[in-house]
């Protein structure tokens, strides 16, 4: 088969390709063909350092897959060949506590990732990818689309009538837009351009702030609300973006952290927390029964991922460049032909 690894972090260029042995399942596994990959900000994460987690070199990356299982190993009894599946995130995080092992678990990081033509998996590891969906759409799902479904449900679900903010035109946020639209809840976003924000309007938001031309953005999300602030904040940028995060969310709102795409650390005011009135959820993206949840979601609503560009396998590091670049809106998808 053919397969992609990073020989280090250094740079794009130590992404190669090679031809290795073909993988046979064993006893509880799957063969699956992969058809498409999508492409998160963890992966370019990796290659700057900012990781933060420990990184193996050497290892297949990304995490997010979905194909077509073309055999199955002894004891195999919920799929069969020719499912269409996708990859969990997490493979061991089944529901419930997260587990121990989580962060040896991790695909690209400690663990071979999907950028290859063929992977042997347990059969706890995959759920049956939408019907509706190709693969292409199906392989955005695990990651960026679990992370916004889980930062929109938790203790306090978004409902119609929930005010939600997003932070970019990345997949994260654009599938929170998409899935908090569904819902009826509305929808703010924050852009620094203009092109962006006739996208996300599109797409569903209400309001598009650009924050370059609005430094004090959480400021103007607060007007936008009558003074009363967002439900909920679907926090990606991390340490550069909080400070406006909690000026943008309302008393009782809730701020859900997930990314660290900002470089930039000028610490968080305890009291501005603290007078906030908001609580912190940290996300993880979430575990493979959230996952099923989210497929039944997609099913019902008719949701389909954005994906601003297709790559073809052996572009590849053309496909992370792009994703590097920021210029895309939604996800950035690898064909496996």
């Amino acid at each position: 088969m053919r397969a992609y690894r990073f020989d280090s972090f250094d740079s794009l260029d130590e992404l190669r390709l090679r031809e290795e042995a073909d993988p046979q399942p064993q006893r509880g596994e799957v063969l699956v063909r992969v058809h498409a990959v999508s492409l998160n900000f963890r992966d370019l994460a990796m290659l700057r350092g900012t990781y933060p987690r420990k990184c193996v070199p050497g290892l297949i990356p990304v995490s997010d897959a979905a194909g077509e299982i073309v055999a199955v190993g002894e004891g195999v009894r919920a799929l069969k060949v020719g499912d269409r599946v996708m990859g969990a995130f997490h493979p061991r995080w089944f529901g419930g506590e997260m587990p121990s092992t989580i962060a040896s678990d991790t695909y690209g990081a400690e663990s071979d990732g999907w950028l290859c033509d063929l992977k042997a998996i347990s059969q706890e590891a995959v759920v049956r990818a939408p019907d509706a969906l190709s693969y292409e759409e199906a392989c955005t799902l695990p990651c960026a689309g679990l992370t916004a479904w889980t930062a929109l449900t938790g203790a306090t679900p978004i409902r119609a009538g929930h005010t939600v903010l997003v932070q970019g035109s990345g997949g994260v946020s654009v599938f929170a837009l998409q899935l908090a639209r569904a819902v009826g809840a509305t929808v703010i976003a924050t852009t620094s351009s203009a092109a962006k924000a006739d996208q996300l309007k599109a797409l569903g938001a209400a309001h598009v702030v650009n924050y370059v031309d609005e430094p004090q953005w959480g400021r103007q999300v607060r007007a936008l609300t009558d003074g009363r602030g967002v439900d909920r904040v679907v926090e990606v940028g991390g340490p550069g973006t909080i400070a406006q995060s909690l000026r943008a969310v309302a008393v009782g709102g809730e701020i859900t952290s997930i990314g660290f795409l900002s470089t930039e650390n000028p610490g968080v005011d305890f009291f501005q927390l603290k007078a906030s009135g908001a609580s912190f959820r940290n996300i993880t993206v979430g575990d493979r029964a959230a996952l099923l949840e989210l497929n039944r979601a997609v099913a019902a609503s008719g949701l389909k991922p954005v994906i601003d560009r297709v790559f073809a396998f052996d572009e590849a590091r053309e496909a992370f460049a792009h994703l590097e670049s920021g210029a895309h809106l939604g996800k950035v998808v690898i064909r496996l032909d």
